[in-house]
């Protein structure tokens, strides 16, 4: 299908509701190994991927588990889906048992070619308000690629650390994780289906988790730091169960570079700005 027949979805928009539900928030916390926030809280950065949930019938989702295209999100029949990386401006803090709205608006759709073929870029803009109040706006980076063998060897390698932790992504992980932002996307759990139809060695890791816990490992570094700004890339996919590292450093005064490395090498790679 051409750039031209897919313009129909440009500036397309769906708006969800969430209460913000204390259960699932519980869910959360142990799935990543925090503390649960209690009502009236606010949920740690990028959680609020896991709410605002879009819970399709399994009658209306693809071969890849995702919900079948040409929906909100555009046809892009015969390729595969992962998530490139995105930009998340925090202006307050998204809070457990308020009711909160996602605005999704479909904002670009690009098509590239890349070494491996063509590639198919779609920009979401969400917008998160809670209690009036705009308290998250972000912007996601979705590719769609034709089939191909999968980048899997780094070759930047990885800058000296300030702060570094290690992740052991275990399979429990990715499924909690999965089950988490009811995400059945099957390369995160359907050992058969990744690597025989897609054709990684393993489980692939949720670009979203990495990005959390890369957050994350700063706001521990950092506690009295002010999270306002991060974006963030995938250079190439993380296979369980190998463990990797999620680090960073401080680049300049309320600015600090985060990674995620393997093997001493990258693989993604984020710009966080602060407030001290």
């Amino acid at each position: 299908m051409s750039t031209t027949d897919l313009n129909a979805w440009l500036g397309k928009s769906q708006t969800v509701v969430d209460r913000m539900d204390p259960g699932h928030a519980a869910c959360i916390a142990a799935t990543l190994g925090e503390p649960t926030p209690q009502v009236g809280q606010v949920v740690p950065h990028l959680w609020h991927w896991a709410f605002f949930l879009e819970t399709v019938p399994i009658a209306q989702t693809g071969l890849d588990g995702h919900p079948a295209r040409g929906s909100f999100l555009p046809p892009a029949d015969n390729r595969n889906r992962m998530w490139a990386g995105g930009r998340v401006t925090f202006n307050d803090g998204l809070r457990v048992g308020v009711e909160a709205q996602k605005t999704s608006t479909v904002l670009a759709i690009k098509e590239k070619q890349g070494r491996t073929g063509s590639l198919l870029f779609v920009t979401v803009k969400h917008d998160i308000v809670q209690a009036g109040k705009l308290v998250i706006s972000e912007e996601q980076d979705i590719v769609y690629r034709e089939p191909s063998p999968p980048k899997l060897q780094g070759t930047e390698p990885a800058p000296a650390a300030q702060w570094k932790e290690s992740v052991d992504p275990s399979p429990v992980l990715l499924f909690r994780y999965s089950a988490v932002t009811f995400n059945s996307h099957r390369i995160h759990y359907d050992h058969p289906y990744v690597t025989q139809t897609e054709g990684y060695p393993g489980l692939v890791i949720h670009g979203p988790l990495i990005a959390t816990l890369m957050c994350r490992a700063f706001v521990k570094a950092h506690p009295a730091s002010q999270v306002r700004h991060l974006a963030y890339r995938g250079l190439r996919p993380l296979i369980a169960p190998t463990p990797f590292s999620v680090a960073g450093s401080i680049a300049a005064p309320g600015e600090a570079k985060l990674w995620a490395e393997q093997d001493g090498t990258l693989a993604h790679q984020a710009e966080l700005r602060f407030e001290s």
